[in-house]
């Protein structure tokens, strides 16, 4: 099993900065990738950004230039540094990972972006 807990969540105003974790614990050796999704009411989840074990990148078209998706290895620890935050930015935003198999989901952090 994989546990996977998100922080760095909040409110913040248009045009401005927030930088999100996602710390792994648990079966980390089975990980081949991490992403960041999120969701708002009535929607679809929707993959942000995703990060291979071997640090090849994928960032969703509506965040390319405003997102970056980093890891720490060591620590397990996958980041979205997101910039110039729009209010269509504002979502619950989840941590994923995968590997096995199998799908490993984190309880979602509110990202509020007010203008």
């Amino acid at each position: 099993q994989v546990q996977l807990v998100e922080s760095g969540g909040g409110l913040v105003q248009t045009g401005g900065s927030l930088r999100l974790s996602c710390a792994a614990s648990g079966s980390t050796a089975r990980i081949n990738g991490m992403g960041w999704y999120r969701q708002t009411p009535g929607m679809q989840r929707e993959m942000v950004a995703y990060i291979s074990r071997n640090g090849e990148t994928n960032l969703a078209d509506s965040v390319k230039g405003r997102f970056t998706i980093s890891r720490d290895g060591a620590k397990n620890t996958v980041y979205l540094e997101m910039m110039s935050l729009q209010r269509e930015d504002t979502a619950v935003y989840y941590c994923n990972a995968h590997g096995w198999g199998l799908e490993y989901w984190g309880q979602g952090t509110q990202v509020t972006v007010s203008s």
